[in-house]
């Protein structure tokens, strides 16, 4: 494959990466948001496998190859699972409403393209190039997390910031060490694993996963 083939699939997966991303924030049933999350795992393995192989690195590809399962299999599977034994299926009241979050999130892209001016600048890189929208996913994934209500969309919005953490990791430095990416990886299979009790629990205990009622609860 050329370098400029290569560049261009780069930059056609960064561009699905971050319109997955902007995509969760319009859409309010959960089913889709998993459905979105798990294209954004494909896209973001697509980041990993492009830059191993121009790097003809059989370490970043073994990288690529876990972060596919884990991000684009296991941790959407079990997100499916917590969607199944929770009832409802739509985030009914965002504490911002959809029109707004899009607003939002283009604010956040150009925020991100903005703050990472310095880094491009360091290594100009089309990797680095890219850089940008890994920032811009976890702007976007601590937005959706702040402003969601319901137990499973803010769970997105952590995985939604992993997500850009580990783009900005691939782009900015042309992959990570394949320890350091499973130790990150099995850390946050544990957390959702964790979430997923909790949220079977919550909603055992009080019919609901809507986050602002217990507050009320405990008021």
């Amino acid at each position: 494959m050329t370098g400029a083939a290569n560049t261009q699939l780069l930059n056609l997966a960064c561009g699905l990466f971050l319109l997955t991303a902007v995509g969760v924030l319009g859409r309010r049933e959960l089913s889709a948001l998993i459905g979105l999350l798990t294209v954004q795992g494909v896209a973001l393995t697509g980041i990993a496998v492009l830059l191993a192989a121009e790097q003809r690195s059989g370490e970043v590809a073994a990288v690529a190859v876990g972060v596919g399962i884990l991000k684009a299999a296991v941790l959407p599977w079990l997100l499916r699972r917590i969607l199944h034994r929770v009832p409802e299926a739509r985030e009914t009241a965002p504490l911002v409403n959809v029109s707004a979050s899009l607003l939002a999130a283009a604010a956040l892209t150009l925020l991100a393209y903005a703050a990472a001016r310095p880094l491009v600048a360091l290594a100009p890189s089309p990797a680095a190039r890219a850089a940008p929208v890994g920032i811009a996913v976890l702007l976007i994934g601590f937005f959706l997390a702040a402003t969601r209500r319901r137990a499973i969309s803010q769970i997105i919005g952590v995985l939604l910031i992993d997500n850009g953490i580990a783009a900005v990791a691939f782009l900015a430095t042309g992959g990570v060490p394949l320890v350091v990416e499973l130790g990150v990886s099995a850390d946050l299979g544990l957390a959702v694993l964790v979430l997923q009790v909790l949220t079977t629990r919550l909603q055992a205990a009080f019919g609901d996963t809507d986050l602002d009622d217990l507050r009320e609860l405990h008021d």
